[in-house]
């Protein structure tokens, strides 16, 4: 161990006489985030900025439930004791795996609904706007003590110096994995590649590869390194979705580049 970054877990404080749920905070921050980022790419596209604004809120909204469904059902012996807790999402517990999902059937029945959209145009500002968004939330799962790993010599290993946690019993002075500041530092690039995309005004449907593909890849590697996440066949519900999720990036990305190599060819051939 060459060095280890101090962490403490601060999952509530006080604004005067008020408490405030900092998981909270920060997941409504990164949903706000994301729609402002969401809606600004939809005006800079020509698209209904208003119609988009209301398939925000609905992938919003479905997405709540569904992460947090899926949480409950992988740690339903958590709310055995106390079912009202289903309902406590400010403390912590949302699935991303859930979350994308169900957004993905809101995404899809909504473009079926609307045939005259760019669908691929749609998809591009909902991943741009969902880099940051995932940051800014990651930010709550730090400070709740969500996704942790085990001890670790690792030399950016984080040295718990106290708290109450979500996953884990630690005394204080223990070095263990944090994949969910991990992550943090792995979205910044990822938001700053995207909105790159975005400025170049590259074609429909590259921006979502590059979202498809970094972050498939990176949450199955941070993936590996969580302590408390219920494995099938050795792999969390998130990595075989991640898998899915860079299978259909590679996919996307051959067919847009046929897509690509065809229009070029078709003024030669006129």
């Amino acid at each position: 161990m060459i060095s280890a970054i101090p962490y403490r877990t601060f999952p509530s404080f006080h604004l005067g006489p008020v408490r405030i749920q900092t998981f909270g905070v920060f997941v409504a921050a990164g949903i706000a985030v994301g729609i402002w980022v969401f809606s600004r790419y939809a005006r800079s596209r020509g698209l209904d900025a208003d119609a988009l604004s209301r398939l925000a809120f609905w992938i919003v909204a479905l997405g709540l439930v569904g992460s947090r469904l899926l949480f409950v059902f992988t740690h339903v012996g958590g709310f055995v004791d106390r079912p009202l807790a289903v309902f406590a999402v400010w403390e912590g517990g949302l699935q991303f795996s859930g979350a994308f999902l169900v957004s993905a059937g809101v995404i899809v029945w909504w473009l079926r609904r609307h045939p005259e959209v760019r669908g691929r145009r749609v998809v591009d500002g909902i991943v741009l706007g969902l880099a940051p968004g995932l940051l800014i939330g990651r930010f709550g799962c730090a400070a709740v003590g969500e996704h942790l790993g085990e001890p670790t010599t690792f030399f950016i290993g984080w040295e718990y110096l106290g708290g109450p946690t979500r996953e884990g019993l630690f005394a204080p002075g223990t070095v263990i994995h944090n994949t969910a500041i991990y992550e943090i530092v792995l979205l910044v690039p990822l938001a700053l590649l995207l909105w790159w995309l975005a400025r170049r005004r590259v074609p429909d449907g590259w921006v979502t590869v590059a979202f498809l593909l970094w972050y498939g890849v990176q949450r199955f590697a941070t993936d590996l390194l969580r302590a408390y996440d219920r494995r099938v066949f050795g792999l969390t519900g998130a990595q075989y979705l991640c898998i899915a999720m860079v299978l259909a990036g590679l996919a996307m990305a051959v067919r847009l580049g046929r897509r690509g190599r065809h229009v070029r060819r078709a003024p030669a051939a006129a």
